[in-house]
């Protein structure tokens, strides 16, 4: 099958049209990319254009995954696994704990950010709310604001008033658990702690090129992940931090990454 013709069947199968509802405005320009003084893959600190996009203000949920996989199925048109539902770190479960749903969130962990989905599961989810994933840039900027701040609040060093981290093994908190000291300057929130998170973007070295190909990549490139989880270490959170996984990594879902859809449709006034 060729990517456009791919392309061309999630589309007919996922026409959802996007709003407003929980997205935060972030408005076109250029801000300083990735870092001079940390990892050598986080380099050069470069200037990047985007234009107007809208991000989630937080991290999809386990219940609202779920609402995807009841109305969708659990593999893609590909034939790739959404979520890894024999996984004992998922939390949502089909009656006989099974492959077969209907699904549910597991009781306790409707609010928590969902864990064990694929890139594929999230390329899709998103797709099914009229939305996509944020590129690597988008996520970014949308982290970072347009200065070369170290994380979303600014430069002071993380506390737990800020990011949830430090914690142990799948210890992930409600979305509704962050607090504004932790949001960024667009008022996203979450974006360093609680999970890490897929992008649509393929790795490539820096500088950031959008039309390099690296933002059509087919279904086999290599998926960056960005931000930081419940149990990173505190040396870790910082908004240039990049990551990538290779297909086996990006067809299977990890405790650790979660996501969040962007779109770049005008969806009028700042959510609220």
């Amino acid at each position: 099958m060729t990517r456009g013709l791919a392309l061309g069947l999630l589309l007919a199968l996922y026409p959802g049209a996007a709003d407003a509802d929980g997205l935060m405005l972030v408005q076109a320009g250029a801000f300083w990319m990735g870092s001079d003084s940390d990892d050598p893959n986080e380099a050069p600190l470069h200037r990047v254009y985007v234009r107007d996009f809208w991000i989630d203000r937080h991290k999809v949920t386990n219940a609202e995954f779920a609402q995807f996989l009841n109305a969708r199925g659990a593999k893609s048109p590909e034939g790739e696994d959404y979520f890894d539902w024999d996984d004992a770190d998922v939390r949502i479960h089909g009656p006989a704990r099974g492959p077969a749903g209907p699904y549910v969130a597991d009781p306790g962990f409707e609010d928590h950010p969902a864990v064990e989905v694929s890139w594929f599961g999230a390329r899709d989810y998103c797709l099914w709310k009229g939305r996509r994933r944020p590129t690597e840039a988008e996520w970014e900027r949308a982290a970072r604001g347009p200065d070369k701040r170290r994380y979303p609040w600014g430069d002071a060093a993380p506390t737990p008033a800020r990011a949830i981290y430090g914690r142990a093994y799948n210890a992930t908190a409600p979305v509704s658990a962050t607090t504004p000291a932790g949001e960024s300057p667009d008022r996203v929130q979450d974006m360093l702690g609680n999970l890490r998170e897929w992008t649509a973007s393929e790795y490539r070295p820096y500088p950031y090129v959008a039309g390099d190909g690296r933002e059509t990549a087919g279904r086999f490139a290599r998926r960056v992940v960005r931000g930081a989880s419940h149990d990173d270490r505190i040396e870790t959170l910082r908004v240039t931090f990049r990551r990538y996984y290779e297909h086996r990594g990006v067809a299977r879902g990890h405790h650790f990454i979660g996501f969040r859809c962007a779109t770049s449709e005008d969806l009028g006034e700042v959510a609220k």
